[in-house]
């Protein structure tokens, strides 16, 4: 307790660190308050009660942006268009040679022309995406008596699009001059917004069912999922690798330096959490069916499709594992390059110890790339169905969503980056680090070696 205090008083000593903490809550806060002003012509007493279920697609919007989807605010589509677009474009960087050179190629210029990129797709993915929300409020009946449905939509349209901008514009704010991974933090916000809610709805359920052991239970299992999910997260196979020898001086003077060594580190789960969004994006479309070969009415679908429509089935826990690990390896493929890796540890005058350059030490790389992604995309299939094993153990379904799913890892990643942004302040100052031993290293910490170039 005493080394926390410590650390605390040593972050409030950097007044630049300081500066930067205070503006990112500062602008956490606004966004916070904008997920409680209401559209105009909305009365949000008569949403559906089932927009917030965990169950659905409107259930996990209404978690990343922590209920101001459920609320009818202006925030209500959050930062999701712009994450939607910023897939969108790196998907395109995999497959069109223009995005390929201004991600590799033009350096500072073309990752400016990308943001720019993403900017303007974020505003059309908005446009789309409002519209179709503005639609659900209209056919949820809760649109206030005697406004008309014309002007409704073309003002909120214009409100939910400036609404998404001015996140974006909050994001990049809390990247410049706040702690950094200001989406991320984002979206962050609004999951933790709605874990005290989810927590004493849960307390009282055990409470009133089994008693408060239970309970314990339940938090102690939480908090070793959490400590796996940091070891995925974190984990990384580090592939030797040597620089030749060079000589220092002239003439007779000459003296060679000895072989300095370093590591490739690659990580265990190089896709991050986009092989389970991209399950559950597909594992959504089971409901849309039932939707309209049942008529709106689930109980007249099949069984099968209807077992498909509930994540927390069995079926559907099969299937979305199934899912992640194949997603795990397409991402992983995407992003680790082995060839690039090749190329660039040759022109470094680097090698792998016992690897001929080039097209071996490709393969090399490949091999060890496919062999760690195994496993790490079965922990990430495990870590995506949790949430159904939370609630077959009577977990309550808004609980059950942070035992595991995208929720979790995004909490994970993004507390472990911001955590390595105050670790680094702290450490240039010469202050202590936020551990005993070592330094935490989060999604995005510098590559040592030759990988930092990557």
């Amino acid at each position: 307790m005493k080394r926390f205090l410590n650390t605390l008083k040593n972050i409030w000593k950097i007044k630049e660190l300081r500066q930067r903490i205070l503006f990112t809550f500062a602008m956490l806060a606004v966004y916070r308050l904008g997920s409680y002003v209401v559209l105009p012509g909305v009365d949000p007493a008569q949403l559906n009660a089932g927009s917030g279920n965990a169950n659905d697609l409107l259930g996990l919007i209404n978690m990343f942006t922590g209920g101001a989807f459920q609320n009818a605010a202006i925030f209500a589509l959050g930062i999701m268009p712009y994450i939607t677009a910023s897939i969108v474009v790196q998907l395109l960087g995999f497959a069109v040679p223009y995005f390929q050179r201004l991600q590799k190629k033009e350096g500072e210029s073309g990752r400016k022309k990308l943001n720019q990129i993403t900017r303007f797709l974020t505003l059309a993915v908005t446009l789309v995406q409002g519209s179709g929300y503005l639609t659900y409020l209209q056919t949820s009946g809760a649109i206030a008596p005697g406004v008309s449905p014309g002007l409704f939509w073309f003002s909120n349209i214009i409100i939910l699009s400036a609404g998404t901008i001015f996140a974006m514009w909050l994001g990049e704010r809390i990247t410049d001059k706040g702690i950094g991974n200001g989406v991320s933090l984002l979206i962050t916000v609004g999951i933790i917004a709605r874990l005290p809610q989810a927590l004493i709805a849960e307390f009282q359920l055990q409470l009133a069912q089994s008693g408060l052991i239970l309970f314990v239970l339940e938090l102690a299992a939480m908090y070793a999922v959490i400590m796996v999910t940091v070891l995925i997260v974190q984990g990384v196979r580090k592939i030797p690798i040597q620089f030749a020898k060079r000589m220092v001086g002239r003439g007779n003077s000459a003296v060679a330096m000895s072989n300095v060594r370093d590591y490739i580190p690659v990580k265990v789960n190089a896709s991050g959490v986009m092989p389970i969004i991209f399950a559950q994006a597909l594992m959504f479309l089971p409901a849309t069916v039932v939707g309209f070969v049942a008529g709106g009415d689930p109980s007249a679908a099949p069984a099968w499709l209807q077992a498909l429509s509930n994540p927390y089935s069995v079926a559907s826990a099969i299937f979305t594992f199934l899912l992640v690990v194949v997603f795990t390896y397409i991402y992983t493929a995407l992003l680790v390059d082995p060839k690039e890796y090749a190329d660039h540890l040759k022109r470094q005058n680097a090698f792998i110890p016992g690897i001929k350059p080039g097209k071996p030490t490709a393969d090399f790389i490949d091999a060890i790339v496919s062999r760690i992604t195994l496993p790490g995309s079965v922990f990430l299939g495990i870590i995506a169905i949790l949430p159904a094993f939370g609630v077959a153990f009577g977990v309550n379904p808004s609980l059950a969503q942070f035992f595991g799913g995208t929720s979790l890892l995004i909490l994970v990643a993004v507390v472990l980056d911001t955590l390595q942004q105050i670790e680094s302040h702290l450490l240039m100052r010469r202050y202590d680090g936020l551990v005993k031993s070592g330094r935490i290293q989060g999604r995005s910490s510098r590559m040592q070696g030759i990988g930092a170039g990557m």
